[in-house]
């Protein structure tokens, strides 16, 4: 599945001047050939260019001196770091050795056991590390195992899981989670454990849809738990059906949508809306010369605008269900709704990604068209910032809820059920019952990490083929 920025007849035409003329593919030894690749793709398209003094455009006179640089990191992947601004202002640009993994990702194909899970540190000293269940994905391995939301596992393969050790644990093909009690943050082994394995996925990001009928309101629910372009044919169905069966009001669940495809995002807005077709939704900025680029060229391609031929419902208000797994394009969708209609935002303050990237691949447009048969590196570095229309995007510490409802531990309950807290929140704001929210703990442990945040990719957002 092709991921890259603009389409190939306007990738064809952004060849940006690298430094001088004498910088050339001709004179690249096979040596360097993937780092030649990996400075020359972050030199024309990284959002922080200009901020990295060794991607600037007069940092080498000639591809000699170029090379030369070049020779002094081990590898692409050293190389790819090095030039990276900062971990804590880029925390989401990655490389890939093989393209056809990044690929996979990107459109919801992993190797997976199919159970999602969060992370906590079991105390304040942030050594020791407890899992939970978010969800199980259908016809999974873990679909067929005896586990559901809400179970608790301390270790794998029975080492105790720490700070050090989880992520080595958790990448196993095949590994056994040791099960334990949870009691007001009080962990407490139970001699359960359950083996799960993990295989080729696709998930589908359309976890959960269904009506609900609440007197004169029929409450369109729907879990959307990625936005992968190859299902939103299915997502229009969907919302065709929430049409077909009148629905006046919609709880939209982002909680573990760690995001995706930005043109799905527009495309999902676009059926919870329906009645702005053609106009702006959210505006790309990218690094100065890029920028320039698209200006004098094709400004309508840094614009994504609401899409007329899709199901919508016309609605002037949605409840959204969010957490700190809340990520990219769901805050996206989030932010750039705003302007339109009120977005009732409920549960946790989000991820705060407010960047997106692209795909380049190690070709003359950087695009996989006559991509490099010699290897398969390829590249997802951060190239944009997304606003809404009024120009708002800073929410890089993430968006805070209207209604601040944690998810609890004691109390998760089972996702689609109206007794749901998050759920539950939705529809008595919906219906005006004038139940109370539940309150939220005074003291909580929010996950440090989770199953998607583990893979780079899977918290990302993305420009796509259109």
């Amino acid at each position: 599945m092709k991921k890259i920025a603009i389409s190939l007849s306007l990738l064809l035409l952004f060849v940006v001047p690298i430094g001088c003329t004498d910088i050339n593919d001709n004179a690249v030894p096979s040596s360097v050939e993937i780092k030649d690749f990996v400075w020359k793709g972050m030199n024309l398209y990284y959002l922080w260019q200009a901020d990295v003094p060794d991607l600037a455009d007069t940092r080498f006179a000639n591809q000699t001196e170029l090379n030369t640089f070049l020779e002094t990191f081990v590898t692409p992947i050293d190389l790819f770091n090095h030039l990276r601004v900062s971990i804590t202002i880029d925390r989401f640009s990655v490389i890939f050795s093989d393209y056809s993994l990044l690929e996979g990702i990107l459109s919801g194909n992993t190797l997976n056991n199919g159970m999602d899970y969060g992370l906590k540190f079991k105390d304040a000293t942030q050594t020791s590390v407890y899992g939970w269940v978010r969800y199980i994905i259908p016809n999974s391995d873990a679909a067929t195992k005896s586990i559901q939301r809400g179970n608790i596992f301390y270790a794998i393969n029975g080492t105790p899981l720490t700070k050090d050790n989880y992520r080595t644990l958790l990448a196993n093909t095949t590994y056994t989670i040791n099960l334990a009690d949870y009691d007001n943050g009080n962990i407490t082994p139970n001699g359960q454990s359950i083996t799960l394995t993990k295989t080729n996925i696709s998930e589908n990001p359309i976890f959960i849809n269904t009506v609900i009928h609440q007197g004169t309101h029929n409450i369109g629910y729907l879990m959307y738990n990625g936005f992968y372009p190859s299902y939103d044919d299915q997502l229009n169905t969907v919302f065709g059906n929430f049409v077909a069966q009148n629905v006046t009001d919609l709880v939209l669940d982002l909680r573990y949508d760690s995001g995706g495809s930005i043109n799905s995002a527009t495309k999902l807005a676009s059926m919870i809306t329906g009645q702005f077709p053609g106009q702006l939704f959210a505006k790309q900025q990218w690094n100065a010369k890029a920028q320039a680029y698209f200006l004098s060229n094709n400004p309508g391609s840094l614009e994504n605008k609401f899409i007329a031929s899709l199901n919508g419902l016309h609605l002037n208000k949605v409840y959204i269900l969010t957490t700190k797994a809340t990520a990219s394009a769901s805050e996206l969708v989030v932010n750039c709704l705003k302007p339109y209609i009120q977005v009732v935002q409920i549960g946790d303050l989000t991820t705060g990604k407010n960047v997106g990237s692209i795909t380049l691949y190690d070709s003359p447009t950087f695009s996989k068209t006559n991509v490099n048969p010699n290897h398969k590196y390829a590249m997802q570095p951060i190239v944009l910032k997304i606003v809404n229309k009024d120009n708002f995007g800073d929410y890089a510490a993430g968006i805070s809820p209207t209604i601040s409802l944690p998810e609890n531990l004691n109390s998760l309950g089972i996702l689609g059920n109206t007794d749901e807290p998050l759920l539950n929140a939705a529809i008595n704001r919906i219906i005006s019952s004038g139940k109370m929210t539940p309150q939220v703990p005074s003291v909580f442990e929010r996950d440090f990490t989770d199953a998607k945040s583990l893979n780079p990719l899977q918290s990302e957002m993305y420009l796509d083929n259109k």
